[in-house]
Formats: structure tokens, sequence, C-alpha cells
């Protein structure tokens, strides 16, 4: 679920900070730059773990701060393919069942994906496993804040840095604003396999 990524980063050290120490400094302008942040094919950026190398210190004209090239180690949130996570449902939608880690929240079961017969119940806004016994059809109800354990199988990533307006966009209505869209989605897989779904559903009484 979390990996340790090299990168490397040239780190601006303004004068009033100097009296620190260098690598203390670092690592907090670091952090404000990365922690929380997507970066695009990487993952979600956590903090950071070490720092491996620090090149030489340079201040250029007209700035009085030190610019620093630092090799450095990121914990990041990229799960692999086929992974088995546990997360909190946060609510469900016609498009599926939307999951939070608490710290991530941009993960989608799709309805296909879902224990299998399932409906969505427009009343309550909730997906409901109609699941086959002897005794007939039970319906178990997919609510939220309900744990559940489920599979990665997909992950999205979108380029949100800013463009410029094209032609089209320049000609259309200021009251037409685009549709935003999260930096990293991860699109989680099938979950009727046994033991997959809400944890609640595998516990014996």
């Amino acid at each position: 679920m979390f990996v340790l990524v090299e990168m490397v980063d040239t780190v601006r050290i303004p004068p009033w900070q100097f009296e620190r120490k260098l690598n203390d400094s670092i690592a907090e302008e670091l952090n404000k730059k990365l922690a929380n942040k997507v970066v695009y094919n990487v993952g979600l950026c956590i903090c950071l773990f070490d720092i491996t190398k620090l090149e030489d210190a340079y201040v250029f004209p007209g700035d009085g701060a030190s610019h620093t090239k630092v090799h450095f180690r990121y914990v990041v949130f990229h799960p692999f393919l086929d992974e088995i996570l546990i997360g909190k449902i946060k609510g469900c939608s016609p498009e599926g069942v939307h999951v939070s880690l608490g710290f991530f929240d941009d993960i989608l079961i799709p309805p296909e994906s879902l224990q299998q017969p399932a409906k969505f119940d427009e009343a309550e806004q909730v997906w409901v496993w109609e699941y086959e016994t002897e005794e007939g059809a039970h319906d178990l109800y997919m609510d939220t804040g309900e744990e559940i354990r489920f599979r990665v199988v997909d992950e999205s990533f979108v380029d949100t840095s800013p463009t410029g307006p094209s032609s089209a966009e320049a000609t259309s209505s200021s009251e037409e604003l685009p549709k935003k869209e999260a930096p990293y989605t991860l699109m989680v897989g099938s979950i009727s396999e046994p033991g997959l779904g809400l944890l609640s559903w595998w516990t014996s009484s």
C-alpha cells in the first residue's frame, strides 16, 4: 500500500532559516511542498522518509535565499494491482459504492463489481446484495460507515495542471465551469470473491 519513492528536487531556503540545521529546514520545505499532494503517475505523497544526498547550495543574484539540489526518499500511497485493502463505505450512488481509507477518499466500486445479484435502493440510497439461501433471498445492505474489504484492480491518474483556455472554451458561456476531476482515483475490482465485501458478512456470530 505504501512505497518508498526516490525523488530529486531543488529546495529554496529563505535567509531567516539559516540559523536552523539545513536538514531540518529542507525536510520542512519538502513536506510543505509534497505532503498530501498527488504526483502524476507516482501516487499520493504522505511524508518525507529520509534525505540521501545534498548537493552544493547556491545563492542567486537578487535572491538572498539558498537553493540546494536534494536527493531524498518519500513515503507514497500507491497500492499495487490485486492488493487487498480494508476501508469504510463513504456513501452509495448509482455509480457504485464510494470507499474511504480515512486519508484517501477517491475509491469507487462500480455496480458490476459488487456481490451479485445486487440492486440500488433509491429510497435508502444504498446498494443491496440479494443473498440467495435455501430459505430464499436475504437483502444485505451496504450501509455508510461499514468496513469493507476490496481488491484493487485499476487506477487512474489525471493531469490537473492548469492549462490555457481553448478557442471553443473562450467562446462558451462563463457560467459553464469545467468538471473538477480527482488527480488520482482507485477503480476497485470485483468484491464477489469469498471473503471480500463487508467484514460483517464474513464474521461468525
